[in-house]
């Protein structure tokens, strides 16, 4: 049985602020109560948290089995440099997630969702994007709606950070030793998916998609872009003003986000969680 939160909605389609909840010591009930708010809200938001990896780990896991525990999301290096290089390749990697996109569409199975944190926040905020894929579907043309429900499209981060220039300094055999950069098929995702949970039909496009079915690849790259481009504005996008402690939760089968661009001079550091889709219905459809 959940428990009542105090919630503070957004005042856009999605998403919810929520307060007087510890995310380090949560009962039963109140976990309840917040996944039933992120099938509802799809965004939450909790300021002022504070909590260590572990607690950030172990609240992840409460939604299901972990994809990878806390990652760093930053530009500063194990000795504490900042990193302004954009030839980096931590750079390349930060500037390429600037693109609108769902975590692990790359991967065989689609994320669930994610929880990060934030322990460094730079004086702009660098805030982060969030854009609602469900609304997006909605208030589409029937034309449209039912063209895309046909299509599929395959996800790669091969192509979208190349295409946006940012692929990192190959191995001597042209591999890459960085997450997400494998050697197994490309997977293949509907332009349209049912949510699991809600029933409730989502745009699947972002900057990882290319190649749709039976268009030329400059047809394929127009379609994209103008529907990736269409789904992300007016009351469909909220963008995260960063603060020390906070924490957020997003449902990924519903949400795109994407980084802002930042002065890099300035450190940042945020922890990534992400938490694993499940195989029933997040396995990309040549995998099956």
């Amino acid at each position: 049985m959940g428990e009542t939160l105090r919630i503070e909605e957004l005042d856009v389609c999605f998403g919810a602020h929520v307060h007087d909840v510890a995310l380090g010591s949560l009962s039963s009930g109140t976990f309840a109560s917040i996944r039933e708010a992120l099938l509802e809200y799809g965004f939450l938001v909790f300021p002022g948290q504070h909590i260590s990896l572990d607690e950030q780990n172990t609240f992840a896991a409460m939604f299901g089995p972990l994809e990878f525990p806390a990652a760093a999301i930053t530009n500063i290096d194990d000795n504490g440099e900042v990193l302004s290089d954009e030839g980096h390749d931590t750079v390349k990697s930060i500037r390429g997630n600037e693109g609108w996109h769902h975590d692990s569409t790359y991967m065989p199975v689609q994320a669930f969702g994610a929880v990060v944190s934030a322990e460094v926040v730079p004086p702009d905020k660098a805030p982060t994007g969030f854009a609602d894929m469900r609304a997006a579907f909605a208030d589409l043309d029937d034309d449209t709606k039912i063209m895309l429900r046909g299509l599929t499209a395959k996800h790669s981060l091969y192509y979208s950070q190349g295409r946006s220039g940012y692929l990192p300094t190959p191995n001597d055999d042209g591999s890459y030793a960085m997450y997400g950069y494998h050697d197994k098929p490309v997977p293949v995702r509907p332009m349209v998916k049912v949510h699991p949970e809600t029933g409730v039909e989502n745009l699947l496009v972002g900057r990882h998609a290319h190649e749709v079915s039976g268009l030329s690849e400059d047809e394929s790259v127009a379609l994209v872009d103008r529907i990736n481009e269409a789904a992300c504005t007016d009351d469909r996008v909220h963008y995260h003003q960063w603060a020390v402690g906070d924490v957020v939760v997003w449902d990924n089968r519903r949400l795109m986000h994407r980084a802002t661009e930042f002065d890099l001079s300035n450190p940042r550091r945020i922890w990534h969680t992400r938490i694993a889709g499940s195989d029933e219905t997040e396995l990309a459809e040549n995998y099956r």
